[in-house]
Parts: C-alpha cells; structure tokens; sequence
C-alpha cells in the first residue's frame, strides 16, 4: 500500500487522551519498550509476538519498514502525564482504496493490564479510523487461544467474523488458528459511547478523572 502512504491517508501522528498518549514509534523508545515488555516477561506468552530483550531492535525495526512502506502505522503506548512506555499498537493491513484497516500488533507491560489503558487506546485508534480517515470497517484480530486477548476484543463491541484455520505459524512452530474481529462504521456511535462509559467508570490501575 505504498501508493496509500504517499496520498496521505495514513501518516505518523500523535494521539492522546485523558490516560494514555500514542506516539509514533521511534528507535529511541527501544530502551523504555524493553523496560515495559519486561513487567511480566511478556515475551515468555507462547502465543503471542511480544519481542524479548535481545528482539526489540528487530521488531521496532520491522515496525518502521512496514510504515514506510505504507502497510502499517506504528505507536508507542505511554501514559498520559508521566510519559512512561506502556507497550506497543499499529494500524495495519492498510488498504486506502477500500478504506479498511487493522488495529493489532498490541502488547502492554503487566501493570497497564486489566485497567483503562486499552480502551482508552482503542477508543483513539478508532476515533481516528472512522472519524478522520473514514474507515467502512476496522478489523481486530488475535490466536484463537488467547482468550485474554479474545475478552479483551469483545469488550470493546467487536463482533467475531470468522476463524482463519491454520492461518499462521507461530513463534514456537505450532499452527495458529486466528479470531477476526470486526467493528463496521454504523456500529461506531454506539461502540464509541460503550467505550466512552468504559473508561469514565472507575477501573483499577487508573484513577477516575
């Protein structure tokens, strides 16, 4: 999707909220993302991509390919405030000619989880999508044994479209079933006003207001 990345449909930018800011990913958070993948050693989840120590300059490096050539838009997860590192987003599979894309690519550090951090991002990522760019539809996609991840997708109000059978391989060698999730632009008002409520009601890890 070079020609999607030239025209300026996706672009590098700043996103932020109440909570959480998304910045765009840069070679000099390498430090602090490592810092962040190490609160709960995320990189020891078998099903999941979360990069370890001696992985992260591969995989902020593979990010920053993939952006510049118009496929996908990397974000470094802070907290709004203090500016500490908290993971990692992206959009991708970009298609600027059918206006869709994917929200995914996500790991968070141990302490961010099970509170407001996530859908605060997903509230921003999707405002953008279907706000700026007009998006008809953004995909969310996960291992179909990552039920944490598949909780997660499903809080937001996306539905499940299907499950992509032996669809990847997995770091470990396994084959990876993938959950596809969708949330289509009619179903935006009502998703952003779910979301809105989720993060307004108190939630552990992050004080209200």
């Amino acid at each position: 999707m070079e020609g999607a990345h030239r025209s300026g449909w996706i672009a590098p930018l700043r996103l932020a909220g109440r909570h959480v800011t998304l910045l765009p990913l840069q070679h000099e958070h390498r430090d602090a993302l490592i810092e962040a993948a190490s609160d709960g050693a995320l990189w020891e989840l078998w099903y999941t991509g979360v990069p370890g120590p001696e992985g992260m300059d591969a995989e902020i490096a593979r990010r920053l390919a993939a952006r510049d050539e118009g496929s996908m838009l990397p974000f470094t997860v802070t907290r709004t405030g203090t500016g500490t590192v908290l993971g990692m987003t992206s959009y991708g599979h970009v298609d600027a000619t059918a206006r869709r894309l994917e929200i995914g690519w996500t790991w968070y550090a141990a302490q961010a989880q099970r509170s407001a951090v996530n859908t605060e991002a997903k509230l921003l990522l999707l405002d953008h999508a279907f706000g700026t760019l007009g998006c008809i539809a953004v995909e969310l996609r996960t291992h179909f044994l990552n039920q944490q991840s598949r909780r997660a997708i499903e809080r937001l109000g996306a539905r499940l479209d299907g499950i992509l059978r032996h669809h990847q391989i997995a770091k470990d060698g396994t084959i990876r079933d993938t959950c596809v999730y969708s949330i289509i632009a009619p179903d935006w008002p009502a998703v952003r006003s779910h979301l809105r409520w989720q993060i307004e009601r108190p939630r552990p890890g992050l004080p209200k207001g």
